[in-house]
Parts: C-alpha cells; structure tokens; sequence
C-alpha cells in the first residue's frame, strides 16, 4: 500500500493510497478516512457511481467531519480497474469506471472487473491490516455504487453491520443501465442477474433478520429518477416480505453531490449507530 497524498482534516488523516491488486490483476487506488484518536475504530465502505474515481466522494460528499465526531473511518475505493490492457469501452456506462461492483464472467472483462470480489475480500484485508479497525463494517454507495452497496451487503450478510444508499439502482436487470452492464459481464442468462438485484434479493428475504433497516436517500428532482433507479420496485419488494426500508424522498434534490452533500451525515450517524451498538 503506498501513499500517494495525505492531509489533515477535521483533526483525523486522509490519504490516498495505491496498491497492485491480486483480484483485478491491476494498480487499485482508495482513499481513506482515519478520525482523530488511536482507535480502533469501525468502518464504513463508500462505492462511487459511474465515471467516478475515489477522488469524487472524497472532495465533494463532505463526509469527515460526522466521521471525526462518530469515530469511524471510511474508506472509498475507486469504482473498477483500469489501466493499459484493461477493457473499456467508449461509452460512460460500460468498461473502465462503470464496474458494477460484480465479478464478470464474459470476455474481455472477466480477467480485470472482480470488483465484487475486490471489495469483499482484498480491500477489507488490506484496510484491517493496514489501518486500526475493530473488524467490523457497513457500507454505503451512490447511484451504480448504491446498487453495489445494497447487493454486496445482501449476498455477503457476514461482513457488513449495515447498508445505506444514495440514488441506487434497484432493480438493475430492468433498468437500462443495468442491462446493458449485466448483458456484458455476466451474460445474457437473466437468472445470473438475480443475485445482483437489490429489489430481487430483498423479495427473496435475503435482509430479513439481517438489518433491522436499511436507509436510501433519493431526490424527487432526480433525472434518471424514472427510467433508471425505480425506488418503488424496492420498497414494493421490502414491504412484501416485511423488511423495513426507511425510502426518504427528497423534494427538490437531483443526482449529484450536492444532494449527498446535504445528507451524508444522517448516513453516517445511521451506520455508527449499528457498528458501535
């Protein structure tokens, strides 16, 4: 792990890291989050959404001076591998910065974009390793990062404490970007999707007696509101199965930062509230 930046921030440190990943094959770049104090402290993961590095949460979501107060350190990792010899593709939706935070099984993807596997195992390894954690975890995400946030924590119940989502892709296999990505990486078998459908995995069961909630922020003012990230297929799910999902819809706010921005405390006091209960 090698720092490339650091800087002091609200009386904690932030650094940007680099390191070569087993998983992708591939340099992996992070930033994270330790509050002041010698720990150790509990973790939240942030998964960024499309075209987004781990730079964009880290100037623009505001999220350190709740992460000083609460004690935890929050690590956002870059949202795909990239690199010479990589795949990509050139539109924003597809390729290097669009990984979909699953493990791809199609070619020319599946040798780099492990991304499922990269956040669960290599990254969680090297943050306890390296950092002075308590060992246990919640994650969180925005928009592609909140649909990977909603099915890492429903496929993996074992590592996380919580889940919380800005603007998530709900239902990915009937949303345009999901199909397009999954279509790519995992093939045309839709049943392969399902694993890697919030709202399918929900109405499964796969949160029941696992969170005692989960918290999704979305803007009423939000442009791929509709057609992309279908809140409702999610709370129709949730409420079937008799899963509590706290959905606050936001009047006014869009898909950008700026909206995190306003809400990024609440999420992280939701999620300090269950690592440290």
């Amino acid at each position: 792990m090698q720092t490339t930046k650091t800087h002091i921030v609200h009386g904690g440190t932030l650094r940007y890291l680099k390191h070569d990943s087993d998983t992708t094959g591939t340099p992996m770049t992070l930033s994270v989050f330790v509050p002041p104090g010698e720990g150790p402290f509990p973790v939240l993961i942030w998964l960024s959404g499309l075209t987004c590095t781990e730079d964009n949460f880290t100037t623009k979501a505001g999220a350190y001076r709740a992460a000083a107060e609460h004690g935890l350190i929050i690590v956002a990792p870059d949202t795909s591998p990239r690199g010479e010899g990589v795949a990509d593709d050139p539109a924003y939706d597809l390729g290097q910065g669009a990984g979909f935070y699953v493990d791809a099984t199609q070619e020319p993807w599946a040798p780099h974009f492990r991304m499922e596997s990269y956040v669960t195992g290599e990254l969680i390894r090297l943050i306890d390793d390296h950092f002075p954690t308590t060992g246990v975890r919640s994650i969180s995400g925005h928009s592609m990062g909140g649909h990977g946030a909603l099915t890492l924590a429903l496929n993996h119940p074992d590592l996380f404490r919580s889940v919380s989502a800005f603007a998530p892709i709900v239902s990915p296999s009937v949303a345009p970007w999901g199909e397009k990505a999954f279509t790519a990486y995992l093939g045309d078998d839709r049943a392969v999707w399902d694993r890697h459908d919030a709202a399918k995995l929900i109405a499964a069961g796969a949160a029941k007696g696992v969170y005692d909630d989960i918290l999704i922020d979305q803007g009423d003012a939000d442009s791929f509101l509709a057609d992309q990230l279908k809140p409702e297929l999610l709370q129709a799910a949730a409420d079937a199965v008799g899963q509590k999902v706290t959905l606050r819809m936001q009047p006014g706010y869009d898909h950008s930062y700026f909206f995190m921005a306003s809400f990024i405390a609440d999420h992280v006091a939701f999620h300090a509230r269950r690592l440290k209960g």
